[in-house]
């Protein structure tokens, strides 16, 4: 009969650690004990054997909690349990000296198997959330700009603008300040502040500053990392910023980096903390077809391109790391200080900064490629919520930030269209009137293409849902790919020329 006793889960969680090399067969009496204080346990087994085969860790990770939930040890709420199982995973995370130490030694034998390593271990511990990212669904469509990717994001809940203006006003006293402070490196957490305790993080040396290296825990793309400040100092993109993310792929060649524009509406989630994301992955403006070759005065060593996609992009490359560095410098630069008014493009309003870069760093082979994405965050009365962001009628699919991912061509959908998504298939289908308000005339829309077949209604929505988000693009592009769009952009690239 197989024993389903809490002693032989922590008999075969701390086998499997044994067994997948998380744990030292030393500290085998450790660890059991280490369990047996997180459920407050006094006495245990110790002839029990291991189960054969042995359990996944993460399947004896949730028995475990399911026995501390069972047993009243802590409260069935998410808070608490990701607590409780972060402290547990933590058993099988080495100390952060003990990571910097492997990281650094893997690395003098290769870039690659430095962040294999890490990635790894921050799977296997849990940190990443392997398992509620698996639920994310993701689909491509087809554009006129080249393959765009859709994912509905079921893993982790967006912020919305009030969330994140809510928690900027929230600073002030509290510990870790922010959820990208290096203070939650091991950090238990507590409500408003997430669990850390299996957290770490590679101490990685910048132009002579602290920052530091670690995966995103609710990754959207392959490999999903971030690089932040040692300081909570908030977003600035300057020419610091361009040396940062040259000296970042050449460190790691493998990985693209890339910042968001240090402004709201056009900035990410997270303006209060700079970091940077990256990853080993190939999104889809990395493919975007080039319009045409531009010259740069005074950097003969840098090629630059116009590329052809729904937000307004510049394409640098050379081999000369300097080279490329000061050419990216002088675009900023000059994009910071220009303005269009007939393109309703303003460098100020009322003493604030509008216009911003995103910009996006990778290695193509010894080349260096850096996209210069031009960006501006001015609002009208027709369009409060930014001219260059999402516009209402696209907005009951894509409210949030055009950020860095979407930049490179990677929607990142709220979870509410989940639900929403299949309440539209419904009234395709004539199953049910029932369809969320703001969902109502795009339905009725819709519609008009009728009839519809139950094994391919849903592909059709995301048809249409792909549609919406590359509007949502399209409205985030100082410069549209329009006569007047690219008669605009030729206004400032004379600027640029002409230098």
């Amino acid at each position: 009969m197989q024993d389903n006793s809490i002693g032989q889960v922590i008999r075969d969680f701390v086998s499997k650690g044994i067994a997948t090399h998380r744990i030292h067969s030393l500290d085998e009496r450790y660890a059991i004990n280490h369990l047996l204080s997180q459920l407050d346990l006094d006495a245990y087994d110790v002839h029990k054997k291991p189960s054969i085969p042995l359990p996944d860790l993460l399947d004896s990770l949730d028995r475990l909690v399911g026995y501390a939930v069972e047993k009243q040890l802590v409260a069935d709420v998410a808070e608490e349990i990701e607590i409780l199982e972060a402290q547990i995973m933590e058993l099988i995370t080495p100390l952060p000296s003990e990571v910097n130490k492997r990281f650094w030694m893997h690395y003098e034998e290769a870039p690659m198997r430095a962040t294999d390593e890490f990635y790894r271990l921050c799977q296997d511990n849990d940190y990443i959330k392997t398992r509620k990212i698996a639920k994310n669904k993701h689909f491509p469509i087809d554009s006129k700009y080249g393959k765009l990717e859709i994912t509905i994001n079921l893993s982790k809940p967006e912020k919305t603008r009030p969330q994140m203006e809510a928690a900027r006003e929230a600073e002030g006293g509290k510990y870790p300040v922010c959820a990208l402070c290096m203070e939650n490196e091991g950090y238990k957490g507590r409500a408003g502040a997430p669990a850390r305790s299996n957290h770490r993080i590679v101490r990685l040396p910048l132009s002579g500053e602290n920052w530091g290296f670690q995966y995103s825990p609710y990754s959207y793309y392959n490999e999903h990392c971030l690089v932040l400040s040692e300081e909570h100092v908030p977003m600035d993109v300057n020419a610091e910023t361009i040396a940062n993310l040259l000296e970042i792929v050449t460190i790691f060649p493998h990985y693209f980096i890339g910042s968001n524009a240090g402004l709201p509406i056009i900035g990410g989630s997270i303006l209060n903390h700079e970091h940077y994301q990256g990853g080993r992955y190939h999104f889809p403006l990395e493919a975007a077809k080039v319009i045409r070759s531009l010259e740069l005065n005074g950097f003969p060593e840098v090629e630059a391109e116009l590329l052809y996609w729904p937000l307004s992009v510049i394409r640098l490359r050379s081999e000369e790391r300097e080279e490329i560095s000061e050419a990216a410098r002088a675009i900023l630069e000059e994009w910071q200080n220009y303005s269009d008014p007939q393109a309703e493009i303003f460098a100020e309003a009322a003493g604030i900064k509008q216009n911003a870069v995103t910009l996006i760093a990778r290695r193509v082979g010894e080349a260096y490629e850096l996209d210069v994405v031009l960006r501006n965050n001015g609002t009208t009365a027709a369009f409060p919520d930014g001219i260059f962001h999402a516009h209402p009628d696209v907005q009951h699919i894509k409210k949030e930030n055009i950020g860095l991912i979407e930049v490179l061509g990677l929607a990142i959908l709220p979870p509410r269209l989940e639900t929403e998504l299949s309440e539209v298939a419904d009234y395709l289908l004539g199953i049910s009137n029932d369809v969320a308000p703001c969902h109502r005339e795009w339905a009725e829309e819709l519609k008009q293409q009728g009839p519809f077949e139950e094994d391919s209604v849903m592909e059709m929505i995301q048809e249409a849902v792909g549609e919406k988000f590359l509007r949502a693009m399209e409205d985030a592009g100082v410069y549209k790919q329009t006569p007047e769009g690219q008669a605009g952009f030729d206004r400032f690239l004379r600027t640029l020329e002409n230098q």
